[in-house]
């Protein structure tokens, strides 16, 4: 029997209107009250997932900005990493001017981006759910900034700055898909499964004690570093490409992590 779970959000936990629908609230809060610890996973910045936790009542320790910061079950920060000033200050500037791509960035509490954008535009639900501010280039300052990522309806424009990124900077970043839609570049060493393995260690655990859900390229190391790794219908092709060994389970739409949780632990609602 799994300890842990923990799972992703967007695309894995959350449907595609990024909810959590009641019956999956329930399945969550029963598993925590049989004492299996449940912990988000995420490429969101932690303020996305707070009021997530809270509505749940439920204490939970959260892993956001695809593991560059760690939050304990009382929401105190316990691990935190940031980019290289250089390295942000490359990133600020090569797709700056690019019309298809938006530059977000996130610094300590906040959540920038380069410009406006409108509705239909990537991150533009997330955005108008959070106080986000637009940040001046020229004036932003370098530090304290844990994930830089792009988001574009252009996925080869995408695929292309995913090459130039890690010809410029690969041996000092870790860059992935969390959607087609979206690349994400956080400091090298950094990732939801390494960040998870503090947790399992700092709750007594080991990795073979936890199974893990994702959907996209940020779930790599996760799903590949704990007992078992489940993969959604809906994950990106790469992903299902990359680990083929992997079980796929069910649609985020229709639930699917907590059916397979409801079977796995027999909770009876």
């Amino acid at each position: 029997m799994f300890h842990i779970v923990a799972s992703d959000l967007d695309g894995t936990l959350l449907t595609s209107t990024h909810q959590l629908k009641p019956f999956t609230k329930k399945i969550i809060k029963m598993l925590t009250h049989r004492n299996i610890h449940f912990i988000f996973a995420t490429g969101r910045h932690h303020k996305n997932v707070i009021p997530i936790r809270d509505d749940l009542k439920i204490n939970s320790y959260m892993i956001t900005s695809n593991g560059a910061r760690i939050h304990n079950a009382d929401g105190k920060l316990i691990d935190s990493h940031n980019l290289d000033t250089k390295v942000v200050s490359s990133l600020l500037n090569i797709a700056h001017y690019n019309p298809n791509i938006i530059t977000n960035v996130f610094q300590k509490n906040k959540w920038l981006i380069n410009r406006l954008i409108s509705p239909g535009t990537p991150s533009y639900n997330y955005l108008y759910a959070t106080n986000f501010h637009i940040y001046c280039r020229k004036t932003l300052s370098l530090d304290n900034i844990c994930k830089i990522y792009f988001t574009s309806h252009n996925y080869q424009q995408l695929l292309s700055l995913e090459k130039e990124l890690n010809t410029l900077w690969g041996h000092r970043i870790n860059i992935s898909f969390s959607l087609p839609t979206c690349l994400e570049v956080m400091p090298q060493g950094i990732s939801k499964g390494h960040a998870l393995k503090k947790v399992v260690k700092l709750l007594g655990y080991q990795m073979k004690d936890c199974i893990s859900f994702g959907d996209g390229m940020n779930d790599q190391e996760m799903l590949l570093m704990t007992g078992k790794g489940c993969i959604m219908e809906n994950a990106q092709q790469r992903l299902k490409e990359k680990l083929p060994f992997l079980e796929i389970i069910g649609n985020n739409n229709n639930e699917a992590v907590s059916y397979y949780l409801q079977y796995l632990y027999n909770l009876r609602i």
